[in-house]
């Protein structure tokens, strides 16, 4: 199922679960005026086509440093094998291969500047990295801020 087949209800019970995964289908059901079975029924079929990927939690990194680094890829090396080397760094969180000036970008979590320092310089080793450059996240916004 494609993101622009969901309907309303769809998209309310993902609204839902992205703000808090552990949302029983009961209070789901109430929000969306669906019984907890249906919602059940809803979830699955969500998980079964793809929709839902997983169901994670979200750790406040307050005390940890959070940085991201912009990434060129040498163009003779396939740019999802550098992806795919760069999630084996220690402190790598998530790579995304992006449009733009840039090849991917990684998102490192470290507990402090020798860490961050040591995840970027592994990031720099990898084969087909041909330059990086990297921002320290000063403050995040989470989508429960959001206005309802």
């Amino acid at each position: 199922m494609s993101a622009g087949r969901l309907d309303e209800v769809d998209r309310k019970i993902l609204r839902l679960l992205s703000q808090d995964a552990r949302t029983s289908y009961k209070r789901i059901g109430e929000v969306v005026g669906l019984s907890e079975g249906a919602v059940r029924k809803r979830v699955k079929r969500l998980v079964d086509q793809g929709v839902i990927k997983r169901f994670t939690v979200l750790v406040d990194d307050r005390s940890m440093i959070k940085a991201l680094t912009m990434i060129n890829v040498d163009p003779s090396v396939p740019t999802p094998e550098v992806a795919d080397l760069l999630m084996r760094i220690e402190g790598v969180q998530e790579v995304y291969e992006v449009t733009g000036t840039y090849d991917a970008i990684a998102v490192i979590m470290a507990s402090d500047m020798n860490m961050l320092n040591r995840c970027i310089d592994g990031v720099r080793r990898v084969k087909g990295v041909r330059n990086t450059n990297t921002c320290i996240i000063l403050k995040s916004v989470h989508p429960s801020a959001r206005t309802r």
